[in-house]
């Protein structure tokens, strides 16, 4: 088959690297703090825990009507509006006087990353053929994970100086990337007159699409796992197990980043030239079985060697599912990509929930087969995708 001679990014894809490089440092910085600014108005550790989901709640509660907004004012501009939104509420925190102003602001931060979050994925899939989709998704991915790998390094320095200096920073970040967003993104030729018209594809036969499925199987799995199981258990892992220091937490996921990083490009052009079906099953099969083996490490090496794997799996997760879901999504308007987000933030707040429950009552190997079960379902889901269905959106483009 000929392969596409068409390689280059359109500087709109680009753009949205580097926003979201300036959002994922800012969250880094300002995350590791949160539950302890929260901790020093002397309330319980349920209500440190509700600071901390109070954000991904408000981004689930408010991603039906994000549809309506960028419909209404363009994807350029929600994602924007979104940033600032999120940007001011950090600030906001920072000048918390008590519990109930935090909860409040982060709250209101969730609804900025709602429309931010939502938006870019819709402007990200209608701003590259085919094609191009998992390569758009492995740079913008990428943009996230250089950030997130930078942040908290900043964040141990700007804690060291006061806990509400985090705050500040990120409101920073944000404001830099919303002006990116505002002077540098531009939403596709005709985005508006196709937002104004009907869907000519309805949401009911994408919902039916086994692409689309699959992919919404593979990214709850994913924040299931990656924010839910991963990041509550590894540090226990870590430091009660195998008896490590703390520090040793921030330097296995860390390397376990890189890995991920690197491994980005390669998945997002194997996306893109082999189909996303072979991706995200490989993707979805490596994830899992990385997942099973992590609670039975025997050293730190070997777990540090397991969490590699699992980057590695997270770089196909995180291009050949937003691939698919923009293949299946032709057509059908925004809705189809509000509702995919939803599912992976449904993933990430019950994740941590169902991992503590599970690691008490049942032990650490239950909650980590939790995780692995849900990804590898993704898999054997995506292996229904017909050939000729993965491939035919390719074949057109080329």
């Amino acid at each position: 088959m000929r392969l596409s001679l068409r390689t280059s990014l359109p500087r709109t894809v680009v753009m949205l690297a580097v926003s979201a490089f300036f959002v994922a440092v800012g969250f880094g910085v300002m995350i590791p703090v949160l539950p302890l600014f929260a901790a020093s108005f002397g309330v319980t550790n349920f209500l440190i825990g509700l600071v901390v989901s109070a954000f991904a709640g408000m981004r689930l509660a408010m991603s039906p009507f994000v549809r309506r907004i960028s419909d209404r004012i363009g994807h350029r501009r929600t994602i924007g509006v979104g940033m600032w939104i999120v940007g001011v509420s950090s600030a906001l925190c920072g000048f918390a006087g008590s519990y109930t102003e935090l909860l409040l602001w982060r709250a209101v931060g969730g609804l900025g990353s709602a429309m931010f979050t939502i938006s870019a994925t819709a402007l990200l899939l209608a701003s590259v053929g085919p094609e191009l989709r998992g390569r758009a998704s492995g740079l913008y991915q990428g943009g996230f994970l250089l950030g997130g790998m930078t942040g908290p390094a900043i964040g141990g320095l700007l804690a060291s100086i006061s806990l509400t200096a985090p705050f500040f920073f990120y409101s920073g970040t944000l404001v830099i990337a919303g002006t990116i967003a505002f002077t540098q993104l531009h939403d596709p030729p005709g985005m508006a007159e196709a937002a104004a018209a009907p869907p000519t594809r309805p949401l009911r036969d994408v919902l039916r699409d086994v692409r689309y499925q699959a992919a919404c199987l593979l990214g709850f799995g994913t924040g299931w796992q990656s924010f839910g199981v991963r990041s509550a258990l590894v540090p226990i892992l870590i430091v009660t197990y195998l008896g490590q220091p703390p520090s040793w937490t921030g330097i296995a996921f860390a390397i376990a980043a890189v890995a991920q990083t690197l491994a980005l490009q390669p998945a997002g052009r194997a996306t893109d030239l082999i189909g996303r079906r072979p991706v995200m099953i490989a993707g979805g099969v490596l994830a899992a079985a990385s997942t099973l083996a992590t609670p039975f490490a025997p050293n730190l090496l070997v777990l540090v060697l397991l969490l590699c794997v699992y980057g590695v799996a997270s770089a196909a997760l995180g291009t050949a599912p937003t691939a698919a879901l923009g293949d299946a999504a032709k057509d059908a308007g925004s809705q189809p990509v509000a509702i995919f987000s939803m599912i992976g933030d449904s993933g990430a707040i019950l994740g941590p929930l169902a991992a503590g429950l599970l690691a008490d009552h049942l032990g650490m190997g239950a909650a980590f087969a939790s995780g692995a079960a849900i990804l590898m379902a993704g898999a054997v889901w995506a292996s229904f995708i017909p050939a000729r269905l993965d491939r035919h959106e390719a074949q057109e483009a080329r």
